[in-house]
């Protein structure tokens, strides 16, 4: 089971944060809508994060926060 806090949740009801894989072998987050076969974790009925089946497994029983930094709100994953 992935964790999503409430402040990192605050998202469109019908959109989500994606995780995608970067060339680096980090993952960044985009807006995306739900595809077949995704993980999707909702918050009070709105999905906030979209895990592709082929990624899941990396993310299992992980939590998604936020941190305010000096540049701003981080989202990580720990």
């Amino acid at each position: 089971m992935i964790t999503v806090t409430e402040r990192a949740a605050e998202a469109e009801p019908d959109e989500g944060l994606r995780l995608l894989p970067r060339a680096d072998g980090r993952f960044e987050l985009m807006l995306g809508t739900e595809l077949s076969g995704d993980q999707v974790v909702e918050y009070e009925g709105a999905k906030v994060l979209l895990v592709g089946i082929e990624y899941f497994k990396l993310f299992e029983a992980k939590t998604v926060d936020c941190q305010d930094t000096v540049d701003g709100a981080v989202l990580f994953v720990r």
